[in-house]
């Protein structure tokens, strides 16, 4: 899930609090019982509707709004039901899935939620087909046939990663009657099922949240109302925390604030969990763009120092990654390292010329602006300017709805853009990103590569896709059309007065706000 915008936390990966400061009975002078909790986020919601949303902003607020089929508890990799009072394989083949709704399940609003709904929530995805949705993790659902409490999904090919995929935010259950079918809902309702309603809504500014007392699922009964601020950048949410206008500070801090974290400071506690966040640049392999020729992609590819970028811009906050698969999946590999182990002007001079390229080759760069984005932006723009063999002109948009807007135009050669796994497998850092269909957008298409992650998608036994992962990972080194850059941790501060903010997040798309309560 693109991080502005995506999620499941790697097998083996567990929730680790790694930071406590002193503790304190009593919540700050003004707030406490009675009040909301104010959680603080740069993180952006593009769209409440469900179709039309394939980011963690917006598929955070869906985890405390809306309900899926199964979710996944805390600490675990292992989807479970939530709407659904059970999900199985049906026979062998891997291609029929089907789901028995709980009894008694209802919207908020109070209306039944019948197996109809769920068709609906599904079927409405692939009619709209949003370039900004998530249709392209359902590459493989062909039809949804509702009856009764059943829901019985048919897809088109064996596709064992399809449980993981109904427990995000992307197979949230709407109400039929509400959201249109071949359209997105237009305004700032929301009719979902989950531990919240959504009380108020200002785009880009906050969130009211209330408990919802008809939830029904996995989760916990919320105890407290939320109230969720978003901020422009970095700088706003340390502003909003040194102020203590936020109780809870969650994606994404400036790289110094989390670089000086540490058991001694006052009023504030810390967990550091996950570590499968990635961020990479996309390149732009229309024909028009700088960027359609290979060779130009692997010379940025030899120049990149992500070392640099990670001590200089991220304050060691960030590790090196070279696979779009992070480290902490099965079947990570590092193909990018073993084609160019150290960054090298004289071998990114040679591969543009050996591939008749003039230089300097201009690149436009597009950035989103948040968090270090465009500090890192400046950073690479050094690094490949310094070879004399670019030309990078920065292209920084403010509302990432404008950027998702931008890169499915081709507007730049290249932008970068983070990404937070939908659930614990290497497919889902590889399918939705270089898969036919990517929700890249940058016009990327392989047939080797599509064949095999339709490959690796037909194993129940997740160990035997392990050899076309690899294979898969060398081929996307080879044509470059992502660059990772680098994988972080997710982090989540709170006040001494708030308790349940260890649970919050994990690294994965489910934001658990209501997890959160006065102590």
């Amino acid at each position: 899930m693109r991080s502005v915008r995506s999620k499941v936390i790697a097998a083996g990966l567990v929730l680790a609090v790694t930071g406590v400061g002193a503790w304190q009975l009593l919540p700050e002078e003004g707030r406490g019982s009675g009040t909301a909790v104010r959680v603080g986020t740069s993180d952006v919601v593009s769209s409440l509707d469900p179709a039309g949303a394939y980011d963690a902003g917006s598929w955070a607020l869906f985890s405390n709004v809306y309900q899926s089929l199964l979710t996944i508890r805390p600490g675990s990799d292992t989807p479970v039901p939530d709407a659904a009072s059970a999900c199985k394989f049906i026979g062998q083949k891997l291609t029929t899935y089907q789901c028995e709704l709980r009894p008694d399940l209802k919207f908020a609003s109070g209306r039944a939620i019948t197996a109809d709904d769920v068709k609906h929530s599904f079927d409405r995805i692939k009619a709209i087909n949003s370039d900004q949705g998530p249709a392209p993790l359902f590459n493989t659902l062909e039809s949804v046939k509702a009856e009764g409490r059943t829901v019985t999904f048919n897809l088109s090919a064996r596709d064992a990663t399809f449980p993981f995929k109904i427990a995000t935010g992307a197979a949230s259950i709407v109400d039929k009657e509400k959201y249109p079918a071949d359209a997105l809902r237009e305004g700032v309702e929301v009719d979902g099922s989950g531990p919240f309603t959504l009380a108020s809504y200002t785009a880009g500014a906050s969130a009211e949240l209330e408990p919802n007392p008809s939830y029904k699922g996995q989760g916990k009964p919320a105890k407290t109302a939320v109230t969720v601020k978003y901020f422009k950048d970095s700088a706003q949410l340390d502003a909003a925390w040194q102020d203590h206008g936020i109780e809870v500070a969650h994606r994404d801090m400036p790289p110094a604030v989390l670089a000086g974290l540490n058991p001694g400071l006052k009023d504030t506690r810390y967990s550091a969990s996950g570590g499968t966040e990635t961020r990479s640049m996309v390149f732009n392999v229309r024909p028009e763009s700088s960027a359609a020729q290979q060779a130009v992609r692997q010379a940025v590819a030899a120049v990149l120092d992500r070392s640099a970028l990670a001590g200089q811009v991220y304050k060691g906050t960030v590790t090196p990654l070279y696979s779009l698969v992070p480290a902490g999946i099965a079947a990570h590999s590092t193909p990018f390292f073993d084609a160019w182990p150290a960054p090298s002007g004289a071998t990114a001079k040679k591969l543009l010329k050996d591939g008749g390229i003039t230089t300097p080759v201009p690149l436009r760069l597009g950035v989103n602006v948040r968090g270090a984005n465009t500090a890192e932006a400046e950073e690479i723009k050094k690094q490949l300017e310094a070879t004399g063999l670019f030309q990078v002109a920065i292209k920084t948009v403010e509302k990432w709805a404008d950027f998702q807007k931008g890169y499915a135009a081709g507007e730049f050669d290249a932008y970068t853009i983070g990404w937070i796994a939908d659930f614990p497998d290497a497919d889902n850092f590889l399918s939705p990103l270089v898969g036919a269909d990517s929700s890249m957008n940058n016009g990327f298409s392989d047939k080797a590569v599509d064949a095999l992650i339709t490959r690796t998608q037909s194993f129940s036994d997740r160990a035997e896709a392990a050899g076309d992962f690899r294979e898969l990972q060398k081929l996307i080194a080879q044509q470059v059309p992502m660059l990772p850059i680098w994988q972080k941790k997710d982090y989540v501060m709170s006040r001494e007065a708030v308790g349940g903010a260890q649970y919050l997040s994990d690294g994965t798309g489910v934001w658990r706000l209501w997890e959160l309560d006065w102590l």
